[in-house]
């Protein structure tokens, strides 16, 4: 049993955000030996509900590395469904891109697993770690940051103090608001549908991206049902995860609908390949938008993940981004603390700015183009893009680079994606 947490704990950086890129950093600097304290104002019970918010995720070849390294990927991997092949296509468009792992390697281009899953197997990893503490649910009163140190006061009373705040609080995080750091943002005029199906068809373990006019139209293959869903002809136990980007013009009506009119119009998007098709599960709707901070660090603070960058789900590459933020960030944190450095020291914190910053900037903006590339419908735009298409599908050393950095193994990659323990 866990000891009780005293009224004033001091540890070597506290995380702030218990989410999957908070507490996947907390494994790995807990992993090297490193004290940390995790503060989230959500129970962390709720986490694993079904109904939190049903989002899946695209774990990339180089994430299943780094949650390889943190000792978490051998629990994850049972329940993480292959992404064999890839077929981007542009509506009903003849040319279109075929991504074949086989092109690249033995091993998968990623990896679908749904989020609870994912945090799950996380907060079992974070009770049983005796470097890791949780305060959650707890409110944060006041935090102090100065040239010795940071601390952080809860409502309750207790207090944290560390070498360093690395602020996993998402998207509007507030550390990053508190500290004047600006940020490049804004919102889509689209939000996306996510929910998960039952069909009648295997799926192959393949990824489905469709350009539509209204947004991206994503189908994930997720592990067969244990219990099947009934369909209109039968029992179907094949499932997949479904992100429907649509026109925010639309999303009240669509939202509305009741289920059989929200199937149908999932059906009339899918096509007949996967036989009938029904929910397998509640539907949420979220809106979508762009943000990247300006910087990713202050004094005895750093950024990461959603904090410091949330992109459009176009490419997959969110939860991707921020496991990277964290091999890098924990790799010179833990080579700082071994040299004996003070590992919130301002140049500790701007190698780590340096090494991710134009790397995730890069993909912000790719994705950024991409998504007001396809959400169109525009004749001579069309064209272009398909041909685009058509010339990347036909150029084997363009595909098996687009595949490469599709799942992370591009770049100055840290030991941890590269398969190496910290």
């Amino acid at each position: 049993m866990r000891p009780t947490i005293p009224d004033t704990q001091t540890v070597e950086a506290v995380i702030v955000g218990a989410g999957m890129v908070g507490l996947t950093l907390a494994q790995a600097l807990a992993c090297a030996g490193i004290e940390v304290a995790v503060i989230d104002r959500t129970d962390p019970a709720s986490f694993t509900d079904a109904a939190f918010d049903g989002r899946t995720s695209a774990v990339a070849a180089a994430s299943a590395r780094v949650l390889d390294g943190i000792g978490l990927w051998r629990d994850l991997a049972p329940r993480a469904c292959p992404i064999d092949t890839i077929r981007v296509s542009d509506g009903d468009a003849l040319m279109f891109l075929h991504f074949d792992h086989a092109e690249v390697g033995a091993d998968p281009l990623g990896h679908i697993l749904e989020n609870r899953d994912i945090r799950g197997s996380l907060l079992e990893k974070a009770a049983a770690s005796p470097r890791i503490a949780i305060y959650a649910p707890a409110n944060i009163e006041v935090t102090t940051r100065d040239r010795g140190g940071a601390t952080i006061a809860l409502d309750d009373g207790r207090a944290i103090r560390a070498r360093v705040i690395l602020a996993c609080d998402g998207r509007g995080s507030g550390y990053r608001r508190a500290a004047g750091i600006p940020a490049a943002e804004w919102r889509y005029d689209q939000s996306s549908f996510v929910c998960a199906i039952a069909h009648e068809r295997p799926h192959g373990n393949i990824a489905h991206e469709r350009f539509l006019p209204g947004g991206p139209f994503a189908i994930l293959p997720l592990h067969d049902l244990e219990e099947p869903v009934a369909g209109p002809a039968g029992p179907l136990r094949h499932a997949s995860s479904i992100v429907w980007s649509e026109g925010n013009n639309l999303v009240p009506a669509i939202r509305d609908f009741d289920d059989d009119s929200f199937t149908a119009e999932l059906a009339q998007r899918i096509g007949g390949f996967l036989g009938d098709i029904a929910l397998a599960g509640p539907r949420w709707v979220h809106p979508l938008g762009l943000s990247h901070a300006i910087r990713y660090i202050d004094q005895r603070l750093a950024l990461v993940g959603d904090a410091a960058h949330a992109i459009h789900p176009i490419a997959g590459q969110g939860l991707n981004m921020g496991i990277r933020d964290v091999a890098a960030l924990a790799e010179v944190i833990v080579d700082a603390r071994r040299l004996g450095r003070d590992i919130g020291d301002p140049d500790i914190l701007a190698d780590y700015e340096r090494w991710r910053r134009f790397d995730n900037m890069l993909l912000a903006v790719v994705t950024d183009n991409l998504t007001r590339l396809f959400s169109n419908d525009i004749a001579p735009v069309r064209v272009a893009r398909d041909l685009g298409m058509g010339v990347v599908n036909a150029t084997p050393a363009a595909r098996r680079f687009s595949m490469r950095h599709a799942m992370g193994l591009v770049g100055d990659l840290p030991r941890l994606v590269r398969g190496e323990a910290l």
